[in-house]
């Protein structure tokens, strides 16, 4: 594929993005609505770039998902507790985000593990990042696709979501380059996006 319309392509994916986050975040009383329809788009725009990586096993990915899921929530964790010893002022951040943005309605749950969470990673790791690793150094890729990705979050108001963003998109992006596998980050997205919203929240 020529670079030239590689490099217009991804430009053009990371505006449609912007746009469509910034929207869904203009609105909190209808962020799920306007959310779930705009990661609809960002995959549909994914799927038309080219064929995603599956180079893993269905047992290996499963399981590397979990495990990594589990282990990237792990952190969080740790890492939450860390800024309270700290006397951060992050919780009431973290209460203020919940409060705004976690599902509430039974679809709610549903779009989040059905497309919120698989279309993040189409779109972030399978299109952004794999687009950036045709011209960078697989470091430099990863660090600017974690960039990219949390740059969308800056619509929340909240720094904190922007460096959460950050680091999950490091260790999946990681994950992605490692194991070349997209259904493994997906399945890893979506046991993180349970433990933290639905089984051991924060708030």
């Amino acid at each position: 594929m020529d670079k030239r319309i590689l490099d217009i392509r991804l430009i053009l994916g990371f505006i449609i993005a912007h746009g469509l986050i910034y929207f869904s975040f203009h609105d909190k009383t209808i962020f799920w609505y306007i959310f779930s329809g705009s990661i609809l788009i960002l995959i549909a725009f994914a799927m038309l770039q080219g064929e995603v990586d599956d180079e893993v096993s269905f047992g290996k990915y499963i399981s590397l998902g979990i495990l990594s899921g589990l282990m990237l929530y792990l952190l969080f964790w740790l890492g939450f507790h860390a800024f309270q010893f700290l006397d951060l002022p992050v919780e009431k951040s973290v209460k203020k985000l919940y409060r705004w943005y976690e599902p509430q309605a039974f679809w709610h749950y549903i779009a989040l593990v059905l497309v919120a969470a698989p279309g993040e990673e189409l779109f972030w790791r399978g299109f952004i990042q794999k687009s950036l690793l045709k011209n960078l150094k697989f470091i430099w890729g990863i660090l600017l696709g974690a960039v990219l990705y949390s740059s969308v979050s800056i619509y929340s108001g909240s720094f904190l979501l922007v460096f959460a963003s950050f680091i999950a998109g490091l260790a999946w992006g990681l994950l992605y380059y490692w194991k070349k596998s997209m259904p493994l980050v997906i399945v890893s997205h979506i046991i993180f996006d349970i433990m933290i919203f639905i089984i051991l929240p924060f708030n």
